[in-house]
């Protein structure tokens, strides 16, 4: 173990700050990707009219979706940013994207008005939206990794984490206070708009701050010929490429089945209430954005490779027998404790996934190595968690879903044990 430098009460100050300003545009991005699936019940029959409320839905998703999919291409062009120019600037531009996109939908006509046009442009949005919020993880993670103090990288690097779950609840939250003040008509009319409002907004604040932070990256690394680019990657580090494009598959897809596409399958395949399951989801997802700092320190503590190896593990032998458990039952406490704990089992790995992903690639391609790597494996595995759950269920046989994603765990574990003891990059502590 390395020493632990002393930092100055000035040097602490400038290094907490900021990570509040990285992760703050963190939570800006979330929450404005996902206010659009949370507010679409709202807004669907204005731009997709077919007098079919599944249909309207149907449509809605899939614009949903190909925002999910634009997320490697946005992995790409701002790690390629980040390496190339910076960090800050790859930051200030991808909070920039998400913010014009937030505007563009509270603004944008609706097919009444439009006609074809209004889905076409609604769609178009999104897409660009999707490549914020898919460049935005790995230069945070990046960012957040450099800026971290030393020993404590685990502990300060969950904020990433703790600000993309805060995104989704806030998203929640602001939906359902408006459901408290409007009526249904009026927030089909017009009260669908506000989210976005609140996010436009909330992004030009996180602009503001992104603007102050300093820039980690240094000039010779921006200048290095493989600065930012796939040949830099595939040449001296496809390992390490490989390496996270197998444990963030398997942490991926265990992420969205117990966040996403839990509240589905307690009232599907468990039989319990919406409300109720709404009410489950919530608290749980508050708690679990509250752990990812303790198991951050915790990490700290034992390694960032026993805490990873530990997911695996922890993942394959829950997995299957909480997924059985939940699907048996209506009890809302029992299933806000299974699903809590499987919360911290996904821990293990959310509260230190982007700073593990950072100690793998050097400077000059640290960006584009963890954000590609991570939006790839993410639309693959998370984006198609839910549809694959379903499409098992459909068939009859669920339990292959709890068998996939064991089998994934199981990948998860093996590719943890990849990870070097002593990571060679950012000189950490395990």
């Amino acid at each position: 173990m390395t020493e632990h430098p002393q930092y100055s009460a000035e040097e602490k100050r400038k290094r907490v700050f900021a990570i509040i300003s990285a992760s703050s545009g963190n939570l800006v991005e979330w929450f404005d990707f996902y206010v659009y699936s949370f507010a679409s019940i709202y807004f669907a029959s204005q731009f997709f009219p077919s007098g079919n409320a599944t249909a309207e839905f149907l449509k809605s998703a899939a614009v949903f979706a190909v925002g999910f999919f634009m997320r490697p291409i946005g992995g790409w062009m701002f790690g390629r940013i980040a390496d190339r120019v910076g960090r800050k600037k790859s930051m200030v531009i991808s909070v920039l994207m998400m913010c014009a996109g937030s505007l563009a939908i509270a603004v944008l006509p609706t097919y009444a008005s439009i006609g074809v046009a209004a889905p076409i442009l609604l769609l178009i949005i999104r897409m660009f939206q999707g490549l914020s919020v898919g460049g935005e993880y790995g230069t945070t993670a990046t960012y957040m990794s450099e800026v971290a103090l030393r020993g404590q990288r685990g502990f300060f690097s969950s904020f990433q984490y703790v600000t993309l779950i805060g995104g989704q609840l806030l998203a929640v939250l602001t939906v359902v206070i408006l459901e408290q003040f409007l009526t249904e008509p009026e927030l089909k009319a017009w009260g669908w708009r506000i989210p976005f409002v609140i996010g436009a907004i909330a992004a030009l604040v996180s602009l503001m701050l992104r603007r102050t932070l300093h820039e980690t990256s240094k000039a010779e690394d921006m200048q290095n010929k493989d600065a930012g680019t796939l040949a830099g990657i595939f040449k001296n580090h496809r390992a390490a490429f490989i390496t996270v494009l197998g444990y963030t598959a398997g942490g991926s897809l265990i992420f969205y089945t117990f966040t996403t596409y839990m509240q589905k399958y307690l009232v599907n395949s468990a039989g319990m209430p919406a409300k109720t399951a709404s009410v489950v989801m919530t608290g749980a997802l508050f708690l679990y954005m509250c752990m990812q700092p303790l198991f951050g320190m915790l990490a700290d503590r034992i390694g960032r490779r026993h805490s990873m190896m530990l997911f695996g593990a922890l993942g394959t032998i829950a997995t299957y027998p909480i997924l059985a458990m939940l699907r048996g039952n209506s009890n809302p406490v029992f299933a806000f404790v299974l699903i809590t704990v499987a919360m911290a089992i996904v821990s293990l790995y959310t509260s230190i996934g982007g700073l593990v992903k950072a100690e793998m690639f050097p400077a000059e391609v640290r960006a584009l190595g963890v954000g590609l790597s991570y939006a790839i494996a993410n639309a693959i595995f998370g984006g198609s968690a839910e549809f694959v759950g379903l499409a098992f269920k459909n068939l009859g046989h669920e339990n292959w879903f709890f068998i996939y994603v064991t089998i994934m765990m199981v990948v998860a574990f093996l590719f943890s044990m990849r990870l070097p003891k002593t990571p060679s990059y950012l000189h950490t502590d395990h």
